[in-house]
């Protein structure tokens, strides 16, 4: 429809790498971000539920706040990059806010309020840069090559999600336990993320003889029925999902597992995603997308109702968290994968912004029934309702994917 012309990634020279040096690029820029974010990811359920005493559905309100709150942000980033065809300008002003508001946690202290807009700013800044850097991976590699290019900017995002707990635990131990410590130096480590994004991560120019999307154009994503699909599909699928801070809150008090051992627990799910991410990553691309998706959604299934079955001790931790892991690494790139190739390339940021928005804002929704069903119900029956809600979000992604998806 458009005439365009993409120049070609790095990636159809052998003699380079596998997936080209922007997405390694994006890859590492990634890697940085999240050791600085799960630093603070670690230890706020931790600081919260187990510190202030905040109540489970306070606390998944909290959860989808830092996830979903800001979803709709992810639009308007998406729209703005492919409008000014500035992706990596976006992306980097998402990463930098993020990174400042890490300093905003010094001040908020204990009061829940100042906690929560420090939270929605640093969600601000990931949902800016989201939908960008995910178009940019998408522009740099063939399209058949997609889910091995998500599958390895996954893994390099979860070496840092590995070692973010793991440089909280330091910090902690070093400074004799202080948060204020760990907050500053997950500022210092965003802000280096944010230098190799400048220095290294290239936009993926285009000789188009078309105008800048125009608003209405994207407003129209939704009447193009693969899309539109897709779409409802990603909602589906986030509302079978509650947020991590509840299942290793669960696997914590299942096991009665002492505070230090409590970031860990994402640790040993990072360190799955890790092992996995990659080779889903190609695994999808030979068999299809969507079947690897699905099967990481049996994958959360499964976790949800190993958290009150009858396994128990590190049998438990080892099942649990690794199935947790299978789910990251089965889904979250591999998702935007099926998106890509529906996406025209001068909307592909707001594409895949609508997808991720529309997710995100069911998993905001999710959060909160789930703490609400813990507080009415108990832990061990919202967990197997959970679990429930997985079985029928798949069922329900089959009947509306009912067409053939890439």
């Amino acid at each position: 429809m458009y005439l365009s012309t993409i120049t070609r990634p790095a990636t159809s020279r052998r003699g380079l790498t596998l997936v080209g040096g922007n997405v390694l690029a994006l890859g590492t820029v990634s890697l940085i971000t999240d050791v600085s974010s799960e630093m603070v990811t670690a230890i706020l359920p931790m600081y919260l539920v187990l510190g202030l005493h905040v109540s489970p559905l306070a606390y998944g309100v909290v959860d989808g706040v830092y996830t979903g709150a800001t979803a709709v942000l992810r639009l308007a980033g998406g729209y703005l990059a492919d409008r000014f065809r500035g992706r990596k300008a976006v992306a980097g002003f998402g990463y930098a806010l993020s990174a400042v508001a890490k300093l905003g946690l010094l001040a908020a202290g204990r009061s829940m309020t100042a906690f929560g807009v420090v939270i929605a700013a640093d969600r601000l800044g990931k949902g800016l840069r989201t939908a960008p850097r995910d178009a940019l991976i998408t522009l740099s590699v063939p399209q058949e090559a997609l889910g091995r290019a998500f599958g390895v900017h996954r893994m390099m995002d979860s070496i840092g999600a590995f070692l973010g707990p793991l440089v909280a635990l330091a910090v902690l131990a070093a400074s004799a336990e202080s948060y204020d410590a760990v907050f500053v130096t997950s500022f210092c480590i965003a802000v280096l993320g944010v230098l190799v994004l400048v220095l290294f991560v290239r936009e993926q120019r285009t000789v188009t003889v078309a105008p800048p999307a125009a608003l209405r154009e994207a407003l129209a994503l939704l009447r193009d029925p693969p899309v539109r699909r897709l779409a409802g599909a990603a909602c589906l699928l986030g509302l079978a999902t509650v947020g991590d801070g509840f299942v290793f809150l669960l696997l914590q008090r299942r096991e009665d597992l002492g505070i230090a051992w409590f970031p860990l627990l994402a640790v040993g799910t990072s360190l799955a995603y890790l092992l996995l991410a990659t080779p889903l990553g190609v695994l999808a691309d030979r068999v299809g997308r969507l079947p690897v998706v699905l099967g990481g959604y049996v994958a959360l299934a499964g976790t949800y109702l190993l958290l009150f079955g009858p396994v128990g001790g590190w049998p438990l931790l080892v099942l649990a968290l690794g199935l947790y892991g299978l789910f990251y690494a089965a889904t979250d790139g591999i998702l935007v994968a099926l998106a890509g190739p529906l996406l025209p390339e001068r909307l592909r940021t707001t594409g895949i912004a609508l997808v991720q928005t529309g997710q995100a804002l069911a998993y905001l929704v999710s959060s909160v029934l789930f703490g609400l069903a813990w507080q009415t119900f108990g832990p061990e029956t919202a967990s197997r309702l959970a679990a429930a809600v997985v079985v029928l979000a798949i069922g329900a992604t089959l009947v509306v994917l009912r067409r053939r998806t890439p």
